[in-house]
């Protein structure tokens, strides 16, 4: 049987111990990590004054309410996942996580890959910005330049002995 009290972000325990007192204002996220789930979470609940509160003054400006609103609320929510992390503990001021969530908009799954970058602002952790995260194969726009190839710079040398060296 499905635990509907189990927290969105994926961390296997209650809501109530997990992000919902982050939501609720109650306590701070220690980690960038924790930041980054209580948004999810507040994605899946519609919370949007939330997500707003914890977005960095330098980067506020740059978001929309009404955006926010319609994604958070047009969307099933279906999962989390944090592919990596780099710094964003308790005594950082800065953390990298590159995580997925997952749903569904419009009858369609869809996937959303994003590098986010926190800081922290006045000694709580904020979210700052992120980049999109390709996925698929890699395409070269030019042939792969092998070691024993000459050089493409046309000094006659092989590419291992050139500027490849």
């Amino acid at each position: 049987m499905l635990d509907t009290n189990l927290c969105a972000c994926g961390s296997g325990i209650s809501i109530e111990n997990c992000c919902l007192p982050l939501i609720q204002g109650s306590v701070a996220a220690q980690t960038a990590e924790q930041l980054l789930r209580a948004r999810y979470t507040a994605f899946t609940r519609g919370d949007v004054d939330f997500i707003l509160s914890t977005h960095h003054s330098r980067t506020l400006k740059d978001i929309h309410r009404d955006e926010i609103e319609e994604w958070s609320k047009t969307s099933k929510w279906e999962g989390l996942k944090i592919f990596q992390a780099e710094a964003g503990q308790k005594d950082d001021q800065q953390g990298t996580l590159i995580f997925g969530a997952y749903y569904t908009q419009n009858g369609k799954k869809e996937e959303h890959l994003e590098k986010s970058f926190f800081e922290k602002e006045n000694g709580q952790w904020k979210f700052l910005d992120a980049q999109g995260v390709q996925t698929g194969t890699y395409r070269r726009p030019d042939p792969k330049i092998g070691r024993n190839d000459p050089c493409p710079c046309g000094s006659g040398k092989k590419h291992k002995k050139c500027c490849g060296a």
